[in-house]
This record gives C-alpha cells, sequence and structure tokens, in this order.
C-alpha cells in the first residue's frame, strides 16, 4: 500500500472550481450591492431597461451566490479535501479525472443558461427554483455526474474509515438530489397543453401543496447546500490550519445525526399564518427550535477544537475567518429558531429583519468558510506562499465590519417594520400608512448597502491576492503541514 507521502495528489478540478467560485463571488455579490443600492434609490433600476430592474436583478444575485459561489467553493474544497480523506488520488484514476472535469464543464454551461434566462426574465418564479425545465434537466444531469465522483472516490479509498466530513459531503449529496427532484417537478406546458413556449412549465402543485413543497425544499436548500457541506468544509480546513485535532468525534456525530433528522422539518416556519394546515406551522416552529441543539452542537466543537490554541488567532488570519465563521453560525442558527417561534414571527415575517438573518449566515458563515478554504487550498495547490498576509488581514477586517453593518441595519429595519405595519390608534385603524414605513427604512437601506460594498471590497482583495499568489508568490520547497504560509 502507498504510504500518505507517495501519493501525488491531482488538484486539476479543484483549481477549475476553485477559480469559478472567486469569479461567481465577485458576479454575484456586484449584483448584491446594485440590488441594495437600488432598494436605496430607486431611480438606480432605469440605467440598464428591463435588464437592470431590481426584479430581475435579484433571482440572479441569489442563484449566483447559493449556487455559483457557494457550490463551486464546496466543489473546490471537495475536490481537494476529497482525495486526501480517502488517501486517493485523482490522477490515479483516468475515468475520475474525466468525471471531474466534465462536472465542471457540464456546470459552467449550465450556469450560463440560467444567467442568460433570468437576465431575459424566463422563470418559474419559484424562490430558489427560478428555472424552467431544461435547465433543471440539465442540473439534474450535473448532480448525476457530481455523484458517480463522489461514490467512485469512496470506493476507491484506501482509508477505511470516513472522517466526519465525508458523512456531511454524502448527506449534501443525497439530500439536495430529493429536494431537488420533488420541488421541481413541473408540466411542460407547451407539450402538455399546446400553450406557452417550449421552455415555459407550470409546477405540478398547486396552491397550498405548492407552498408547502416549496418551503421544505427552500429551507432545506439553506440546510443541506449552506449548512450540512460548509460543516465538511470546517471539520477539514481548521484541524489541518490549527494542527489540532477535531475536539469531540462523539459531538460530531451526534450533530450530525440530529441535524439530519431535525432539519428536514423545518421548512414549516417559512408559512406560518399562511393556509397551510396549523399543524404543519406548529411541527416548523417545534423542529426550528429543537435544531438549535445539533448546530450548536457542531458549532461549540469548532470552537473547543482550539481549546489551549487561542493564540492562533493574533498569528493566524485563516483561524480569525473559521472561528468568526463558526461565531456567525451560532447567531444564525439561534436566531432562525426565534424568528420561527408563532409569536415572534408575527413581528418578523415580510420585514427586513429576514434577509438580516440570511446575511449574517451566508456572509459571514458560508462566505467565510469558502474564502479560508481557498486561502487554505491556495499554497499547496500552487506551491506558493500567500502573496500579502496583511491584505487578507485586511480583507478580514474590512468584510466583518461589512457584515456587522449589514445585519445590524436589517434588524433595526426589520423591527421597525414589523411595529410601524401593526400600530394602531385609538380606534383600531393602522398608525402608518405603507409609504410611511418606506421613507422610515431609507438611512437602514443605504447603511445595509455600504455594508455590502465593504464585504465586495474584500471578495476583490481575496481574488487580487490568490491572483498574486499563483503569478508572483514565493515558491514553497515542500507542502506545509499545518498553517498557511503567508508573505
Amino acid at each position: 500500500m502507498q504510504s500518505h507521502n507517495a501519493l501525488e495528489y491531482d488538484y486539476t478540478v479543484a483549481k477549475m472550481f476553485a477559480i469559478a467560485t472567486i469569479l461567481l463571488g465577485i458576479v454575484g455579490m456586484t449584483i448584491g450591492v446594485i440590488i441594495a443600492f437600488q432598494l436605496a434609490f430607486p431611480e438606480l433600476n432605469t440605467l440598464a431597461g428591463e435588464y437592470g430592474t431590481f426584479s430581475r436583478l435579484r433571482p440572479l444575485h441569489t442563484d449566483a451566490v447559493a449556487f455559483g459561489f457557494t457550490l463551486s467553493g464546496i466543489w473546490a474544497s471537495w475536490y481537494y479535501f476529497g482525495q486526501r480523506i480517502l488517501k486517493v488520488s485523482m490522477a490515479e484514476s483516468p475515468f475520475l479525472m474525466f468525471i471531474g472535469k466534465l462536472h465542471f464543464w457540464l456546470y459552467i454551461a449550465g450556469v450560463a443558461a440560467v444567467v442568460v434566462s433570468l437576465l431575459m426574465g424566463i422563470t418559474t418564479s419559484k424562490e430558489y427554483a427560478e428555472f424552467e425545465w431544461p435547465i433543471d434537466v440539465a442540473i439534474v444531469v450535473v448532480w448525476v455526474v457530481f455523484g458517480i465522483h463522489l461514490f467512485g472516490m469512496i470506493g476507491l479509498r484506501r482509508e477505511k474509515y470516513l472522517y466526519i466530513s465525508m458523512w456531511y459531503m454524502i448527506a449534501f449529496y443525497v439530500a439536495v438530489a430529493m429536494l431537488y427532484l420533488f420541488n421541481n417537478m413541473e408540466v411542460p406546458t407547451y407539450f402538455v397543453a399546446g400553450v406557452g413556449d417550449w421552455y415555459h412549465s407550470v409546477s405540478m402543485y398547486a396552491g397550498t401543496n405548492d407552498a408547502m413543497v416549496q418551503w421544505w425544499y427552500g429551507h432545506n436548500a439553506v440546510a443541506f447546500v449552506f449548512t450540512t457541506p460548509i460543516i465538511a468544509l470546517i471539520y477539514y480546513f481548521l484541524p489541518k490550519e490549527s494542527g489540532q485535532p477535531v475536539y469531540s468525534y462523539k459531538l460530531s456525530l451526534m450533530a450530525f445525526w440530529g441535524l439530519m433528522f431535525v432539519y428536514l422539518w423545518a421548512g414549516g416556519h417559512h408559512l406560518i399564518y399562511s393556509t397551510v394546515p396549523d399543524w404543519v406551522q406548529t411541527l416548523g416552529s417545534t423542529f426550528s427550535v429543537v435544531l438549535i441543539l445539533p448546530s450548536w452542537g457542531s458549532a461549540i466543537n469548532m470552537l473547543l477544537t482550539m481549546k489551549g490554541e487561542w493564540g492562533q488567532l493574533q498569528t493566524n488570519p485563516l483561524i480569525k475567518f473559521m472561528i468568526l465563521a463558526s461565531t456567525f453560525y451560532m447567531f444564525s442558527t439561534l436566531e432562525g429558531p426565534i424568528q420561527s417561534i408563532k409569536s415572534v414571527n408575527a413581528l418578523a415575517h415580510f420585514t427586513d429583519w429576514i434577509p438580516g438573518h440570511v446575511h449574517d449566515g451566508t456572509l459571514g458563515w458560508v462566505g467565510f468558510m469558502i474564502i479560508a478554504a481557498i486561502y487554505h487550498m491556495t499554497p499547496r495547490i500552487a506551491k506558493r506562499e500567500i502573496w500579502s498576509k496583511k491584505l487578507v488581514e485586511s480583507q478580514f477586517w474590512i468584510q466583518t465590519t461589512g457584515i456587522v453593518l449589514y445585519f445590524s441595519s436589517m434588524w433595526i429595519a426589520g423591527i421597525t417594520q414589523g411595529m410601524m405595519w401593526r400600530a394602531t390608534d385609538q380606534f383600531g385603524n393602522l398608525s402608518y400608512s405603507f409609504i410611511d414605513t418606506v421613507t422610515v427604512l431609507h438611512p437602514y437601506y443605504t447603511i445595509r448597502a455600504v455594508g455590502g460594498l465593504l464585504y465586495l471590497t474584500g471578495v476583490f482583495i481575496w481574488a487580487f491576492n490568490i491572483f498574486m499568489t499563483f503569478k508572483a508568490g514565493k515558491q514553497l520547497e515542500r507542502e506545509p503541514q499545518t498553517a498557511t504560509p503567508m508573505a
């Protein structure tokens, strides 16, 4: 059997996905900043005709960040650490190398189709499931190809035991496949009824059933794209970067099974006070509150991994990124359950507190973890040290400031909104018109846009630093064992 050191891992596909992560991050987040400024300054909606309106750009922003930046980052990490955890080099299997490259190019073709169709306004209008049936079919093909690689690598492995990151990757694969297939069941109207364009479709479900399936999918897109695989990343990269073993393997397994069982039931909390049956709403609320336990189990395990080694926070900016990512994960997985309690939801629903919650999770937890993962991989792929440690530090503080401005302004805006919508005078009439709330929120929308701009600035710094690392970073004699070398 080959020793660990004798294996020459092949990072070709990891590098391709890493580049896609950076480019799609720039595209998705630039659009995010544009639409944030459009909300504060509506006249910006008219700058590019119909293609520059909020309604065209908003789904493009969410999908480019959720299924562009995030998925690319997860896959870049998979093609990097999958080989190392399983002790198999992709260079050993021409078939799996071909599958990896096929996965990448099919995915990029799918991304192009999504961008063009959404800009043209071709959409099913279902949140996180906007794509028409031909793109949905293509996405299923991409997913099957990824599955062949994932399980092919597991089949070839030299490592007997599957490390916890692999458990989370398998869950990511199986759950997203199930969720996507069921929620995107659709009827192509042209072929069934002879109406509409050939690519047009309507959901197979109607009314309340459609809402229930949609939010079972919608919330679990967060569970199994923004959570499960990102936990896989931190369980690999934090011990590798810090040189510390995971604090408790038992806790990681308990949190895993807790997350698997509880998360799937929480989607109903998006439909509180709607037409879905009351028991579905109560079930969603209850499971959302229970969800704090497995979520915090993972987060506390990550933080305790640094026990006795907190000094590394001062010297290693990547540890800063990862520890703050875990902290934002804790914030976000406490805030979500609180918002899903019926009495709180009565105030929070439809307000800006909801995007505030979403973004402290996505920008802080998902974004920071993917940024740290790519920084960790780059010197090991390029065999060069990170070009500038000062830039990594600057990026960390600029982006952290951006996140704090973002979620704090949205918390204040959301709670203000909820209170104003519910306020009544002595006769029981509403105290404020809708436009009154819009006027009051203007400064908070401006702060949110500035926060987003700061975060985007950090993404550009990241892209520049990675580019310069490949171009001009100091050559490394051998692969670093733990802390990523930085100039």
